[in-house]
């Protein structure tokens, strides 16, 4: 069926001025049939069967009830609001009070409590049912399929009825197709000024996101609006009850979780408190709410609501009057009296001053007229489709077609409709209103299959952007960059950019990671000053230490991570002590160790924290432990990666989506100080254990990963003899029994012909090029055997394992041109030449790795 088309109001009143009361099913309607009445008439001319026995006073008849029932009755809120609901209903639906009753589904002791207090109670249902149309007047009726069983009741033995719609289909304007909600917010405040805002209604559904968008961008446009947000959405009663949240969330909770109540109370906290529990964060801005959430639970709602407001410098009188309402203004808070006060705030409207000038704000589920000229509809999904009550007394397909019939009228109010709407909503077709399916004769699926216009963004003329202000400073220029600023670089130029201007909160495994690093540095200079009973006693101190990031139940798992973590980093340390006879750097005492003060002596050891600036290779760092000349080693808490996993994420050609090149990094710039010497770097995962550990079962070298920088290409290592030799004496069996019968010279052959390609992939090197030529030379000096072709693809295998697990000579020359490329362009990105892209060297970032997530824009 096509979308019938309604009466203009003009038309409708033409049909009807001549009735004494006109009954119509719509406060709106009734209105706009009002303002044209051209005649002198005496008493009400159209109104709708609620206003009409209420005497104009209609009252929200729930809410009122609600209060009523919670206050003398024994009824839990929620048992109350449930009975409520399904008694009004039913009496709108089947004409009596006591309805309900005759369902013995519903016909329990709170629903009979509850008809017995509604039959009392002064409601406008009451009235309807009381109130009767003298038969004297001469009664029009406009849509008398909308008016409910108890409406009708009121109605006269005699009236006429009138067709709110004519015999003719509506030509329906096209959808305006936008990218996203803020570009149709946009397009309305783009049209939509102070002059004209008594000409314009917008229609949107009241949960959507529209309802909070458009009242913030006209208010913020200084253009007057009608409607809106309601009592429960007005910002500090959102806040206080978020308050009381929070103050009642105990003595576990995080800054961060309630950082948005702090700000909304003018309590400023800084970031690097985030993650820290609440009442362990000494800072003066906190002192009150720490206090007040100390003594909540002897405090009164309506006690707490006056602290708030003197925190907050604010009045909340109504919402005082509604604590009153409810009876619990002097009852002590608890979370089950929050709860509930939620619950009431969430399912009923209280009233609220309104503008009565401005932009008319309607609800796409609340009324079917607009009289406005021009009318914005915004999002018309799935969202504008009405849920018929699932109830035995609502007859579903009378309630669907009662809806429809709103649909079709709501849609063409005005002079000008304009529909806006998106195509996709986070990335997934957005589903037209339901009603379309039964008012177009068209097939679809979104609102790009029917007839459409596509706008681009469009931004708002009334908002002037930041000031900006132009400075004459030369920007500086970055000559060395740490292993973690490269890493966040290459994953995102944007994500670093932000994470250095933008301070970050500290973190629990920040703080314990600090610790282990400063008793690793602290043993290796005092290992006489530490025992069993020392450690102990040291795990306390850490514990009191991390105590602000660490939850009570959690502590006694902490206690045993610490002491297992200090054990084990003193066994690797009593075992393989550091050695060395020469300095990377003299000590730069740049920073201070915890367990030093806690003791009272320096640490001065030349092979800890030794800090490097490499400005030849653009190159800084902290190396934690220099175990030996030639070889580094770093403490890690996290879990343990393979030695090919470490060289994997430090690949250049493409990036890895993990980058981390401080292996790779500590080694260039130890080989600039060793050039031509075999290299180590280890990583130690001192927690890696900590489940074998507790079983008994550990093994220090599953703490330890190496990796190894040779000096030398790896063609060349590949076929050295030493290589050769080791393949033949350690390699697989089938390799090791091939070798066996070739000569070195057979197996050198092999690179001669063809070159070694340049991967860590085995099966690449298996067929490849020198792969087969490899296969080739040992079947023409051994022969044809089955154990040939095997040993050749375990040698092969081998050689890309050593490959994938250690760096060479071209590794390293080619990740130090690869920095100076990385500083050339990001010197250049900071003298503003060229914008820091979102997206990495790899294309779009690995998320996980970003730590400044909602300061990115995609598709930027």
């Amino acid at each position: 069926m096509p979308v019938t088309r309604a009466k203009p109001l003009d038309s409708l009143y033409d049909e009807v001025r001549d009735y004494d009361l006109v009954i119509v099913p719509d406060a709106p309607l009734a209105s706009g049939l009002n303002r044209r009445l051209d005649r002198a008439h005496l008493g009400i001319f159209a109104i709708t069967p609620r206003r009409l026995a209420a005497g104009r006073r209609e009252r929200a008849e729930d809410r009122s009830a609600f209060l009523e029932l919670v206050t003398t009755t024994d009824l839990e809120w929620k048992q109350a609001a449930y009975a409520i609901g399904n008694t009004l209903q039913c009496w709108e639906h089947q004409g009596r009070v006591d309805a309900v009753l005759d369902y013995d589904a519903y016909a329990d002791t709170a629903t009979e409590t509850t008809v017995e207090q509604l039959s009392t109670l002064d409601t406008t249902s009451r009235r309807l049912g009381e109130y009767q149309i003298d038969d004297s007047k001469d009664v029009a009726v406009v849509g008398h399929d909308q008016l409910t069983t108890l409406e009708q009741s009121i109605l006269p033995t005699q009236y006429d009825t009138f067709d709110p719609f004519t015999d003719a289909a509506f030509d329906r304007p096209p959808f305006h197709i936008f990218d996203s909600s803020t570009a149709i917010v946009d397009a309305v405040l783009g049209i939509v000024s102070a002059d004209n805002a008594e000409d314009v209604a917008v229609v949107s559904d009241r949960g959507s996101e529209y309802a909070t968008l458009v009242p913030s961008a006209l208010e913020a446009a200084d253009i007057p609006f009608i409607g809106g947000p309601g009592f429960a959405d007005e910002q500090h009663h959102r806040g206080f009850v978020q308050f009381l949240r929070a103050a009642t969330r105990g003595t576990e909770t995080r800054v961060k979780t309630i950082r948005s109540v702090l700000s909304s109370l003018g309590i400023a906290v800084d970031v690097e408190h985030d993650d820290k529990r609440l009442q362990d964060v000494d800072a003066d801005s906190l002192t009150w709410f720490q206090e007040f959430s100390a003594l909540i639970g002897e405090t009164t709602f309506a006690g707490a609501l006056t602290a708030y407001e003197r925190q907050a410098g604010i009045s909340l009188d109504a919402f005082r009057d509604e604590l009153e309402a409810l009876g619990i203004a002097t009852d002590y808070v608890i979370r089950q009296g929050i709860d509930r006060l939620e619950y009431y705030l969430q399912s009923y409207e209280v009233p609220v001053d309104r503008e009565h000038e401005g932009v008319l704000l309607a609800d796409a589920k609340s009324a079917a007229y607009v009289d406005r000229p021009v009318v914005f509809y915004l999002g018309l999904d799935e969202a504008w489709t009405h849920s018929p009550p699932r109830r035995p007394w609502v007859d579903r397909d009378a309630e669907f077609t009662r809806n429809l019939t709103q649909f079709q009228l709501l849609l063409q109010n005005g002079v000008e409709q304009y529909y806006l709407v998106q195509d996709t909503i986070g990335g997934s077709p957005a589903t037209p209103c339901l009603y379309f399916e039964d008012l177009l004769d068209d097939d679809f699926e979104r609102f790009s299959d029917l007839d459409t216009v596509t706008h681009g963004r469009t931004f708002s003329a009334t908002q002037d952007g930041f000031e900006k202000e132009s400075l004459d400073v030369s920007p500086t220029q970055i000559d060395t960059v740490s292993q973690s600023s490269l890493s966040t670089y290459v994953n995102s130029p944007r994500d670093y950019l932000f994470s250095r201007l933008v301070d970050g909160p500290d973190k629990d495994y920040f703080k314990e990671g600090n610790l282990f690093h400063d008793f690793a540095e602290f043993y290796v200079n005092h290992p006489d000053l530490i025992d069993e009973e020392t450690i102990e006693d040291l795990v306390d101190v850490m514990l009191e230490e991390a105590e602000s990031f660490v939850r009570r139940v959690d502590r006694p798992t902490r206690r045993t991570k610490y002491r297992i973590g200090l054990e084990t980093i003193v066994e690797l340390l009593d075992e393989r002590t550091p050695e060395g006879d020469d300095l990377l750097t003299p000590n730069s005492g740049w920073g201070q160790n915890f367990f030093a003060a806690h003791f009272d002596r320096d640490v001065d050891s030349p092979f800890t924290e030794r800090w490097f600036e490499n400005e030849d290779l653009g190159l800084k760092g902290k190396i934690d432990l220099v175990h030996g000349p030639t070889h580094l080693l770093d403490y890690k808490s996290g879990s343990r990666k393979r030695a090919s996993r470490v060289v994997k994420n430090s690949a250049l050609d493409p990036p890895s989506d993990t980058p981390n090149f401080q292996a790779l990094l500590y080694l260039a710039h130890r080989r600039s100080e060793r050039p031509g010497e075999r290299l180590q770097f280890t990583f130690f995962h001192f927690l890696e254990t900590l489940d074998d550990v507790v079983a008994g079962e550990a093994d220090l070298d599953e703490t330890l990963t190496t990796v190894e920088y040779h000096p030398t290409q790896f063609e060349e290592h590949a076929r050295s003899r030493a290589t050769f030799e080791k393949l033949r004496d350690d390699g697989a069996k089938n390799c090791q029994k091939t070798l066996s019968k070739i000569e070195y010279t057979d197996y050198q052959a092999a690179f001669e012909s063809v070159p070694l390609p340049a991967t860590r992939d085995s099966d690449e090197l298996i067929d490849s090029e020198f792969g087969q030529a490899m296969q080739t030379r040992l079947q023409e000096c051994v022969g044809e055997y089955k154990y040939v072709s095997s040993g050749c693809k375990q040698l092969l295998r081998q050689l890309a394992r050593v490959r994938s697990q250690n760096y060479f000579e071209e590794d390293l020359d080619a990740f130090e041109t690869f920095v100076t490329e990385r500083m050339m362009e990001l010197n250049h990105r900071r003298a503003g030449e060229e914008r820091f892209p979102v997206n990495g060297l790899a294309g779009e970032p690995n998320y996980r790795r970003v730590d400044n997530r909602d300061l990115l824009l995609d598709h930027d």
